[in-house]
């Protein structure tokens, strides 16, 4: 990293990141070309865990090639003080790089969703309907760097 002022090392601080972000931009790899998906997200350990539909373009992406970035942000302000040109932001972000895998099996399904229902405010036991458990696949993503950094913060 250039600006090494505005790294943020602590294991600590990069995970309060993720876990106040709310949005995870995946980065996959389509033959040579990128491709970037804005998604929901939650924690697993050390794991990050993404929910899909059971088939799509994503899925078909990460089973020819499961290497994953990721990038979340949190704080993001825009500081506009004197001319434009001199204008800033505020945030928070991570970035990390891993490998994706499917999850099988509707207790494993079932799991991954009560994480999402934690992060997004649903509670700790909400009732997951069985069809929609059968309709979602999870994608956990073994998280092998994290890159974080921060300005105006």
């Amino acid at each position: 990293m250039r600006r090494k002022d505005k790294q943020i090392t602590d294991p600590a601080a990069l995970r309060k990141i993720l876990a106040d972000a709310l949005v995870c931009r995946i980065g996959l790899v389509d033959g040579g070309r990128p491709y970037v998906v804005p998604m929901c997200f939650a924690l697993d350990g050390d794991d990050l865990l993404l929910h899909s539909a059971s088939t799509g373009r994503k899925l078909e992406i990460l089973a020819a090639n499961p290497n994953v970035c990721f990038e979340v942000e949190s704080g993001v302000e825009l500081v506009a003080e004197g001319p434009p040109c001199d204008w800033g932001m505020r945030y928070r972000t991570v970035v990390g790089f891993g490998d994706a895998t499917l999850e099988s099996g509707e207790a494993a399904t079932t799991r991954a969703l009560q994480r999402f229902a934690e992060k997004y405010g649903a509670g700790t036991a909400p009732e997951f309907p069985r069809d929609s458990v059968g309709k979602t696949r999870i994608v956990r993503v073994a998280i092998k760097e994290l890159y974080g950094k921060r300005s105006g913060q």
